[in-house]
């Protein structure tokens, strides 16, 4: 009797053992699918990685991420619209394209906006950034975990630029978003958007007689390969998002949440070192590679755009503007 018991005591146990067992190995086989557009040579790749190993780790292993770099889950607008059909769990997107659920957003690609690095950086960090974030969740539906530094734009040419006259009838290349049209219109440029995977060929080929995008990129992308002329411009000091959908976001648990939000600011933090150090080295290795780098004026940049065209022109709130400008 004794033996009979002891067999259905440790049978139990074993059943229970196995139940836990099972459970625990579907929670480390949660699956999650980070995507961007970038190069696995470029900080977003590398910090996205290491973000997914890291949320890997102080989860347990319960959820395991998998990022898929340079457009293969598709271009921008596809990998947002990805969040709500439940095809990508974690996105790196530009304000530009998530602004295509809360326009506002955008308002910080309106040219010339941020005075430099440091200024949005500090935005980030702002009342008028987590008001605006807050406004795309609730439109959306997914969630803004971080903003990431991505760099200051510049124009790069076929012909050299080196005054805003230069620029009119220019045909350049924009992201296929609303929000990089103010700087080229303003200035009489002729802008054609065109997917981020394509561009290269597209300026190999003539297609288009210009780009803009940070020095970083440019060389991820070896855009100065095909394009001479570098303008420093800085006309937009662009950054990236990193946002969850909202199924994931639901789903997690508030001490989940925590974990997701300090790892993926952690990432964003140092991408953003990054790019700034690596901005401030490619100026001289352009030189190097013979490239005309032009330091541009870039008060008059400024003006002639500004003297063309306003944040309500854009569709963009004068109140967001002033409070950004605001920011010390």
């Amino acid at each position: 009797m004794q033996k009979r018991n002891a067999f259905k005591l440790a049978a139990a146990c074993a059943l229970v053992a196995g139940m836990l067992g099972t459970s625990g190995l579907a929670q480390a086989q949660t699956k999650l699918k980070w995507a961007h557009v970038y190069e696995t040579s470029e900080p977003f790749h590398k910090w996205s990685v290491w973000a997914g190993e890291e949320i890997k780790k102080r989860t347990n292993g319960r959820y395991e991420v998998q990022v898929f770099p340079a457009s293969t889950l598709g271009k921008e607008s596809d990998i947002n619209q990805g969040l709500t059909l439940g095809t990508v769990d974690i996105i790196l997107t530009g304000a530009s394209f998530a602004a295509n659920s809360y326009k506002p957003l955008a308002i910080s690609y309106f040219p010339f906006i941020f005075r430099d690095a440091e200024h949005q950086l500090k935005y980030a960090q702002s009342d008028v950034f987590r008001e605006l974030a807050g406004g795309y969740d609730k439109a959306s539906g997914n969630h803004i975990v971080a903003l990431n530094y991505y760099g200051a734009r510049h124009v790069t040419s076929s012909r050299p630029i080196t005054k805003p006259e230069d620029m009119k009838g220019l045909k350049i290349r924009v992201p296929d978003a609303p929000a990089y049209l103010a700087f080229p219109k303003a200035l009489g440029a002729n802008p054609t958007p065109i997917a981020f995977a394509e561009v290269y060929l597209a300026l190999q080929n003539g297609t288009v007689e210009a780009q803009e995008n940070p020095l970083p990129t440019i060389e991820a992308k070896k855009f100065y390969e095909v394009q001479k002329n570098i303008s420093l411009t800085g006309h937009i000091v662009d950054s990236l998002l990193t946002v969850t959908s909202g199924q994931l976001w639901s789903k997690l648990s508030d001490a989940d949440k925590k974990i997701f939000t300090e790892v993926m600011s952690e990432a964003a933090d140092k991408t953003g070192r990054e790019i700034i150090a690596s901005e401030i080295r490619l100026v001289d290795e352009f030189k190097k590679k013979g490239n005309n780098v032009i330091a541009v004026d870039k008060g008059a940049f400024r003006d002639a755009v500004l003297k063309a065209t306003k944040p309500a022109d854009q569709g963009y709130r004068q109140a967001d503007y002033d409070k950004i400008l605001a920011i010390k």
